[in-house]
């Protein structure tokens, strides 16, 4: 199978970052061309994928640096802020809105709540070391009687469930895909627009099946990936993650 050109120039590239650290600039697209004998279509293509991969960042105007390493989320029902802590991470959540909406039908149907029901709608952006690399938002049902303080005093919205209103998440089922930002989420999450997102649509239920939240994810493609823990057996269940 004949590879592509650019494949190599990938390869010759990330030998080439490989003793460097994070922040650290990359050759421009001209010496790189020069250096690899190439064109520089074929290495600004080996560039688009390496940004595309999290091995490097681009900033227009300003040019192309050796990337800061994935964080890793492993997929448990842990929290969102213990899983970066235990990276070695500092978590952090930027409030943005936090409203009572009408059930809308697709809304209606996530929660199996009525249509027009008042549920609970939370917006957030997710940092990591004070960086933006998730947006998020959360729509709970039932009454939640001063969400917005308690989420402000414990910062956690799985542990204000659980302390304030005695809702225990005992399972969750997340649908990963692809996607593109649009400018929108670029401004929001401080990167490029059409850079790869990870969309994560989640349901969470508790002890008795009650669908508690449904929440719609986009974490930066750059900066971010999930590792999947399934237990193996006649009797193996998944073990399902929590990301809040």
């Amino acid at each position: 199978m004949k590879v592509p050109k650019y494949f190599h120039v990938k390869s010759q590239i990330l030998a080439l970052i490989a003793d460097l650290g994070p922040g650290d600039p990359v050759p421009t697209e001209r010496d790189l061309a020069e250096t690899f004998a190439t064109s520089r279509t074929t290495v600004r293509k080996a560039i688009a994928e390496l940004v595309a991969d999290g091995r490097l960042v681009h900033t227009q105007g300003r040019g192309t640096f050796v990337a800061e390493p994935k964080l890793m989320q492993v997929r448990q029902l842990t929290s969102f802020s213990q899983d970066l802590t235990s990276e070695g991470w500092r978590p952090g959540s930027v409030v943005l809105d936090i409203a009572e909406v009408a059930a809308d039908a697709e809304l209606a149907a996530r929660l199996r709540v009525p249509e027009g029901a008042r549920v609970h709608r939370v917006e957030r952006l997710r940092t990591a070391a004070d960086e933006p690399i998730a947006h998020e938002v959360a729509h709970l049902p039932g009454p939640l009687p001063r969400l917005a303080e308690e989420l402000d005093r414990l910062g956690s919205l799985y542990a204000t469930l659980r302390e304030c209103y005695d809702i225990e998440l005992a399972l969750v089922e997340d649908t990963v895909e692809t996607a593109v930002a649009d400018p929108q989420q670029a401004a929001l999450l401080g990167c490029d627009t059409g850079q790869p997102l990870l969309l994560i649509h989640r349901t969470g239920l508790d002890v008795d099946g009650t669908v508690v939240e449904w929440t719609r994810s986009v974490f930066r493609g750059d900066r971010f990936r999930f590792v999947a823990l399934q237990r193996v057996g006649a009797d193996a269940v998944p073990v399902a993650g929590a990301s809040k």
